[in-house]
Parts: structure tokens; C-alpha cells; sequence
């Protein structure tokens, strides 16, 4: 039982003090059993409260401290740090949370969140009370890392982590690396182009030895921890060996009796089921296309390379962690969204990147030249609840304001129609909003009460539109092509979801733990985010993330070994009678059996635990308790909270 405690009361600059009374808090925990000291601070996070408690540590000899301010989530580590400075075992540190749970919850109530925060200090004072001093537990970690995913962002992260000194797998379920990128044509109002930022990036990747480059391949088992991971990949075959002429591939394509929808020019042209590579995708080898192929064998007489009879590979890879930057897709206008799949003038503005990319000095769409176009955007973002996509995909009003230029620089004669929902080009890209305003591009604004409607008459095609910026006067225009802008949607990776346990938010985004204080770690040790996976992001923000997910973990494995969270499940042999209760409600498989003196007991993978206390609940004979948050302790928190 711990004698001396100090309690610290934050004010949190009025988050908290204007709807707790904090005299009253101090005043009905200062008599408290045990409470040797009770303070109260307007930021206990600030350098100079911190110097403070760790004074009143060492000075006052305190054997624990709570402090009451906002979520551990955001300051625990920071408090921890304070006592371990001081001389304090951290995990005689207890947090209380009154102000998301009392402040927050209950400013309309200034009397109740005063008297819930009363009760809210004391549990956290009877679980100090309990505490014990807990140890880091050590384990070896492989400074290896996988990283999912070979668009700009991933390759990024594997070039980063390389110049770092760490070994990197990069798997690229697509037998080309780059993403979408290369899809893109140019991708910045300087004339950047994305095939050659693709091209840079992959010389990057292969001439680098600690990088190693898997395409056409994918995770299909995971096993273990941070710091030891097993993993096995599926290598699909390329079916392509060496390095063909470039006479040989065309030769190889042209014979190809296959035909089917181009993903890379978003079904505008076909391919064969001999791919040939695109412009910006690498490497520069030809693969088949396994699931349309007949197997005929054309392709074998014309390209002496090819090797139909390789068969998909399994590898197994050890690591130390995982940056998963899987990309994202664009949004799939349903049949009918804004005439989509049903006028024969309704594209996608993907597709319509491509498009300007497949003409050369006359644009031209189903055998029609086209001068007038009408971009219409947040088409699948921003939608109504019920509707799906609620969120803003943040780079379409840039993309759509440089489209518009780049198609007025090259076919001339464009004009351009923007019908919008109030343009969001922040930062330096309101310069590309500038530069098509300035070229006579019209901006038309509207809302989600009245969204522009597509009319057909004969064979031309009418856009109408209730105009905000002129007092909601009904305008009309005659369009030769309907862009519609499409955001950006989370890829479908439920299998690697499942494999790694990565969390999706309410958007079906993978989650970050914290957007500001850990921006691209997840609840899983050992797995990060970056890139379009996470969130909407453009070029410049993607490459940022990844390098930031690149250096977070390489300063986790590079020191080659980890220390885990101490709070972990530990079994009393003794009590235990394997019913194996705790090993299905553990969602880490951290719990094993094991046989001590002929008897089948738990035992506990310290370093899959999570401490999620799954188990301590359902075990029926009370033989498993969770370190920093014993029976003790949650009996006693619950014990003053009754006290009420």
C-alpha cells in the first residue's frame, strides 16, 4: 500500500475549471487516506508543472502520484516520463480523466461534473493506492521491415528505411510499381510528371541491395510480434523470364487473341492478356495475365521468354514490423449518378486524366471533339450520411483546377465549366484555383440541396444549376463532356485488415492512434500507416506520411530490441484449470497452453499480450490477472466510486 501520494488537479487553461470546481475536487480528496500533498495547476503538461511534481517527488518522497487533467491517451507517456525522471517507477503514476469524462461530458452541469470528477479522483487515488512498481519486459527485434504496398508513398518508406540502415521486403500486389501515379500524366502546376517521379523512385528502390522488391505478390499468413513478425507471401507467376526485346513483347501482344478492359487507362481502351507495361510502370517487363489467359500459346512463338509452365511461389520472410501504404481507389459513380452509364459523355475525372494522356492535339471522346467541358465535383464525397462517402477527399479541387489548365495549354480551345461546392485549393495550391480563373474558366457554386441536373435533348447535352454565387439564379450550359469528380475511397483490404488487425474509422480508412501525437502508428505494435490507405492525401502529403511512418519505426528496431508495456496478463498455475476460456477471447493469440507438473495450465506470450484484459473476465476459477490493473485495484476504484 502506498503512504505518500500527491494529487495534481488541472485546470487544462478552462477545459476543465470552467465546469469543474476545482477547489471543491481538491478540497474533497485532500483528506483522503494517504494523500500526503494535493495541488491544483492551469497546465500540468507544461515544462514548468512537470519540473514541479518531479520536485515534489524527490523533495517530498512520494511513492505515487495521480493527476487529474484530460485523456491518458494524450499525456500518459508524458507523466510517466515525469515520474521516471524523478525516481518514481512510472506505473506508480495513475491518470484520471477529468475532462473529456467530466468537463466535457457535462458542461451544462457544472454541479454534477464537479461532483463526478470528485469521484473520478478518488478511484484514481484507491487505484494508486494498489499500484505496484512494474519493469519493462526486453525481447530481441529484427531491424527488418515489410513494407505493403510499392506506389510513390511505399517506395518512399522502403528508400527511407534503406538509407537508414534497415533491411526492407517491398510487396506490390500489382506486377508494376507506382500506383497511381503514372496514371496521372502531369502532376503539378511546375509540369512535374508523374512517370518519371515513378521512374526516379524505382531506380532508387533497386539500386539499393537492402531493398528487397516482391510484385505480383501478396501477405497471406502473419504470425508473431513487434519486433518478430513471420510472414508468408504469395508470389504470382510473371510468367515472363529475362529481359524480351522490346520487338519480342510487341510481337508477343499483337498475337494475343485476349482482349480486355485497361485498368491503367480506367476502361477506356483494352489490353491483351500479354501485358505490356505502360509509361511510368516498372519494371519494364511484360507479364500475363493469369485468370484471362487461354494459354494458347501464341504468345510463346513470338517472345521466346515466355514461360507459361511457372507456377505461383510461397516465400516466408522474418521482420520487425510493418508499414502498410496500400493506396487508395476513386470513387465509382453508381449507374445514373449524374448520367453516369447511361449519356455516352459522362466520364470520371481519372478517366479524363487519361484521356487528355491518349490524344495528342485534338481532344477527342466517342468519335467527338470536344471544346466545352463541365466539371461537376464531390461527386462521392461529402455525401449525405445516409448516402455513404461524408468526408472531404481534399486533393479534388486542386486536381480538377490543374486538369482544367493542362487541357486549355494543350487542345486550345477549351471551355471550361465548374460546377462546385465551394473550392478547397488551401495553401500554395490556390494558385492552380488562380491560374484557372485567370485562363476565363466559369466557377459555378452549388449546394447538396440542389445539385446540378444533366439533361439530354436530341443529341446535345444541358447542365442546370442553381447558382450560389448569383443569389441562386437558375444557369444553364451546353457541355460536349460531363467530368464528374471523384474522391478518393479507402482500397478493399479486408484480407490484410484481418491478417494485421489494422482499425478502420467511420470513413473505412485504415486509423492512425492519434492524428497529431501519433500520426501513423495503429493500436497494433508493430504496424503503421501512411499514405492514401490512411486518408485522403495528395502527392507531397503522402510522401511526408511515409517518410514519417520510415523514421517512427526505424527508431523502434534499430536499437535490435523492444520494451514492451509491462500492464500484461499474468496466470496463477496454481488456480488455472485449462478450459481454455482465455485463449478464445484473446484477440492477439497470446495465450498458449502449457503443462506444469502434469497439469495443463495458461501460459502467456508476453510479447503478443496486449493487456487488453479480454481474458481476466471469462476465466471461471479467477486465475488470471492483468498487471497495472489487478483485482485490487479495480475493486478498490470501484469500492470509492460506490462511496457516492
Amino acid at each position: 500500500m502506498k503512504k505518500k501520494i500527491g494529487v495534481y488537479v488541472c485546470h487544462c487553461g478552462g477545459n476543465i475549471s470552467d465546469h469543474v470546481d476545482i477547489e471543491k475536487v481538491k478540497a474533497a480528496v485532500r483528506d483522503e487516506a494517504d494523500v500526503y500533498l494535493v495541488k491544483n495547476t492551469l497546465f500540468a503538461c507544461a515544462d514548468s508543472s512537470q519540473k514541479e511534481i518531479g520536485s515534489d517527488i524527490e523533495n517530498e518522497h512520494l511513492d505515487a502520484i495521480v493527476v487529474a487533467s484530460c485523456s491518458p491517451k494524450l499525456h500518459l507517456n508524458t507523466f510517466r516520463g515525469v515520474a521516471q525522471r524523478a525516481g518514481l517507477n512510472p506505473y506508480n503514476y495513475v491518470q484520471v480523466n477529468i475532462r473529456e469524462q467530466s468537463s466535457w461530458a457535462h458542461s451544462d452541469n457544472k454541479t454534477g461534473a464537479t461532483e463526478k470528477a470528485i469521484l473520478l479522483v478518488k478511484a484514481g487515488i484507491a487505484k494508486a493506492k494498489e499500484s505496484e512498481a512494474l519493469q519493462s519486459l526486453k525481447i530481441p527485434a529484427a531491424n527488418v521491415v515489410a513494407v505493403i504496398g510499392a506506389g510513390v508513398g511505399g517506395m518512399k518508406t522502403a528508400i527511407g528505411l534503406a538509407d537508414m540502415g534497415t533491411e526492407v521486403y517491398l510487396i506490390e500486389k500489382d506486377f508494376f510499381v507506382g500506383g497511381r501515379t503514372p496514371q496521372w500524366g502531369t502532376v503539378s502546376p511546375n509540369g512535374d510528371e508523374g512517370a518519371i517521379l515513378t521512374e526516379k523512385l524505382y531506380k532508387e528502390v533497386v539500386r539499393r541491395p537492402n531493398i528487397t522488391l516482391f510484385t505480383g505478390a501478396e501477405l497471406v499468413e502473419k504470425s508473431g510480434s513487434i519486433g518478430n513478425f513471420d510472414l508468408k507471401i504469395a508470389v504470382r507467376p510473371r510468367s515472363v523470364s529475362g529481359n524480351p526485346t522490346a520487338e519480342a513483347m510487341q510481337r508477343a501482344a499483337e498475337v494475343c487473341p485476349v482482349a480486355v478492359k485497361d485498368d491503367f487507362n480506367f476502361g477506356l481502351t483494352n489490353r491483351k492478356a500479354f501485358m505490356l507495361p505502360a509509361q511510368g510502370q516498372f519494371p519494364q517487363t511484360p507479364a500475363i495475365d493469369v485468370a484471362a489467359c487461354t494459354r494458347c500459346g501464341e504468345c510463346t512463338a513470338a517472345c521466346h521468354e515466355v514461360d507459361l509452365a511457372q507456377e505461383e511461389q510461397t516465400i516466408t520472410l522474418h521482420v520487425g514490423a510493418f508499414v502498410v501504404n496500400t493506396g487508395f481507389d476513386p470513387y465509382q459513380p453508381a449507374q445514373g449518378e449524374y448520367g453516369y452509364g447511361e449519356l455516352d459523355n459522362v466520364i470520371t475525372l481519372p478517366q479524363f486524366r487519361r484521356l487528355m494522356e491518349l490524344n495528342e492535339n485534338e481532344l477527342i471522346f466517342n468519335g467527338k471533339k470536344i471544346k466545352k467541358i463541365a466539371y461537376i465535383y464531390c461527386v462521392g464525397s461529402r455525401q449525405d450520411d445516409d448516402e455513404g462517402n461524408t468526408y472531404c477527399s481534399r486533393y479534388c479541387c486542386t486536381a480538377t483546377s490543374l486538369t482544367a489548365v493542362l487541357a486549355k495549354k494543350k487542345f486550345g480551345n477549351i471551355i471550361n465549366f465548374h460546377f462546385n461546392r465551394g473550392i478547397r485549393t488551401y495553401g500554395k495550391h490556390e494558385l492552380v484555383y488562380e491560374a484557372a480563373s485567370k485562363q476565363g474558366d466559369i466557377f459555378l457554386q452549388f449546394s447538396l440541396k440542389s445539385i446540378p441536373q444533366i439533361e439530354k435533348r436530341g443529341n446535345k447535352t444541358y447542365v442546370k444549376v442553381k447558382d450560389i454565387l448569383t443569389a441562386g439564379k437558375e444557369l444553364e450550359t451546353e457541355a460536349d463532356l460531363i467530368v464528374l469528380v471523384t474522391g478518393m475511397v479507402p482500397r478493399k483490404n479486408e484480407l490484410l485488415e484481418q491478417q494485421l488487425k489494422i482499425p478502420t474509422g467511420r470513413d473505412h480508412f485504415f486509423n492512425e492512434i492519434h492524428m497529431k501525437l501519433r500520426p501513423v502508428e495503429t493500436v497494433i505494435d508493430g504496424v503503421l500507416i501512411a499514405g492514401t490507405c490512411q486518408s485522403p492525401k495528395n502527392i507531397l502529403e503522402t510522401v511526408n506520411s511515409s517518410m514519417a511512418a520510415a523514421a517512427k519505426i526505424n527508431s523502434v528496431l534499430t536499437k535490435g530490441e523492444l520494451s514492451l508495456e509491462p500492464t500484461l496478463a499474468k496466470v496463477n498455475p496454481a488456480a488455472c484449470d485449462w478450459c481454455d476460456n482465455c485463449s478464445k477471447a484473446c484477440p492477439f493469440d497470446a495465450i498458449l497452453q502449457t503443462e506444469i507438473n502434469g497439469k495443463k495450465v495458461a501460459r502467456v506470450n508476453e510479447a503478443n499480450c496486449k493487456g487488453c484484459g479480454m481474458c481476466t473476465p471469462v476465466c471461471p476459477t479467477d486465475a488470471i490477472d492483468l498487471a497495472g490493473y489487478t483485482n485490487a485495484q479495480i475493486e478498490s476504484m470501484i469500492d470509492a466510486l460506490a462511496e457516492a
